[in-house]
């Protein structure tokens, strides 16, 4: 019962971040390095902040509590991690939410998962870690399926049907931009796994395992902010685009949806963590749970790419491979509880 009340948590945090660009749409007049940086305040900052306090012994201070451990390090993967953040909004930019997401969430949770039980010293090729290799492989095989439907959709769609579903679409762009918004996401996963004497700190302090990790996620989404916030100022004084931040008369719309997008987008890492506490018992599933979180965005973001009818005009057989590729991405939750 506690692995199935795990899942859900991490389902229902996944599904809150695979709907955070959709209140994006709603952002008026602004250019996309404006509202970036804006929403990245909430998503990386307000919000993860907040969390963060539910993370804290009785009469301990968040400065006291990094001071554990492997603040440091966090805080430079996140840094890493944002280059990942930042490329991963353009690759939404050039292939759209579903085929966007499905590249460089597949490429983050492989890496993601098996770069953490490398460094730890886990053996990929017997036991729990064939177990998670293989389960990682299962993942990545859906996404590829799914990749694979993305570019029958390119081909079936017409330049000015593509144009239409989005608007900047642009394929060998937006592959490479995806590939690389993965990789570098993965660092996400090291920044938690950095700062592991940091939660275990809390939860020697008192603090429930539902809420030891919070501080930790703080310090990575804090460096990927600086990284963020850099290019995003810098694409503003290139593109003369800081006017945007005084247009009055659209404010008030923009910063309820950018906070809007801010809080779903960290539900995802607020909800990991929750749910990793009810997998301590299964160290594979504990393992395998940012596999998890990333095969599930992959499948709401796909969801709701056809919703927001990305994949309008396509065939008959670009749907069947997608909802093949979904089925598997379905398949890897459960395969690592089979063994």
């Amino acid at each position: 019962m506690d692995v199935l009340i795990g899942l859900l948590i991490i389902a229902v945090g996944s599904f809150c971040q695979s709907s955070s660009y959709v209140p994006i749409n709603k952002v008026k007049e602004w250019h996309w390095e404006s509202f970036w940086l804006v929403q990245g305040v909430f998503a990386w900052l307000v919000f993860p902040l907040l969390g963060a306090l539910l993370g804290l012994p009785r009469g301990v201070g968040l400065f006291e509590l990094w001071s554990a451990g492997g603040a440091g390090m966090s805080i430079v993967y996140g840094i890493l991690w944002g280059v990942g953040g930042l490329t991963f909004g353009l690759s939404m930019r050039y292939l759209g939410v579903a085929l966007g997401q499905s590249i460089a969430l597949g490429t983050c949770a492989g890496f993601g998962t098996l770069f953490p039980a490398l460094f730890s010293g886990t053996n990929l090729l017997e036991g729990d870690g064939l177990i998670l290799l293989l389960g990682v492989c299962v993942t990545l095989a859906g996404i590829a399926i799914i990749g694979y439907a993305g570019s029958l959709r390119s081909r079936n769609m017409s330049e000015e049907e593509k144009k239409a579903a989005v608007k900047d679409f642009a394929l060998t762009k937006g592959l490479l931009v995806a590939l690389l918004a993965g990789v570098m996401s993965a660092c996400f996963a090291l920044g938690l796994d950095a700062g592991a004497p940091i939660k275990q700190a809390a939860l020697d302090g008192g603090v429930d395992g539902l809420y030891a990790g919070l501080p930790v996620i703080f310090l990575v989404t804090l460096g990927g902010f600086l990284t963020n916030a850099a290019y995003c100022l810098q694409q503003n004084w290139a593109n003369k685009s800081a006017g945007d931040y005084a247009k009055t008369s659209v404010w008030g719309n923009n910063l309820l949806f950018c906070a809007l997008a801010g809080v779903l987008w960290y539900m995802q890492f607020f909800g990991l963590e929750m749910g990793k506490s009810f997998l301590t018992d299964s160290p594979v599933l504990l393992a395998f749970s940012w596999c998890i979180l990333m095969a599930l965005n992959v499948t709401f973001s796909n969801v709701w790419g056809i919703i927001l009818k990305e994949w309008r005009g396509v065939s008959a057989k670009t749907i069947a491979v997608l909802v093949l590729g979904l089925a598997v991405l379905v398949f890897s939750l459960i395969f690592p509880n089979l063994f």
